[in-house]
């Protein structure tokens, strides 16, 4: 007999929306060419649409550019969506 926690709906079947929208620091992307950035959006895309939530990692853009002395320097910057840098990295 096996162990079931009362309320338990399954959360870990369940399916994942993956989210289209790829998200960037803003001074990042101000120094990204149209190529770079259109190559960063065609792959979250074709993840995307894979049902993945991640992109590739060949699409990352490694300029070496965006130093920082770890998560709290991260988590401070200005994150906007690359395909359209005027809306922050949560808005519709």
């Amino acid at each position: 007999m096996s162990f079931v926690m009362p309320g338990w709906s399954g959360y870990i079947n369940s399916p994942i929306k993956a989210t289209r929208k790829v998200c960037l620091p803003k001074a990042k992307i101000a120094r990204m060419s149209e190529d770079e950035k259109q190559k960063v959006i065609n792959a979250k895309k074709a993840a995307a649409d894979k049902g993945k939530q991640v992109r590739s990692s060949k699409s990352n853009i490694k300029d070496g550019s965006t130093k920082s002395d770890g998560l709290r320097d991260w988590v401070k910057q200005d994150w906007r969506q690359v395909a359209n840098p005027e809306k922050k990295c949560g808005e519709e």
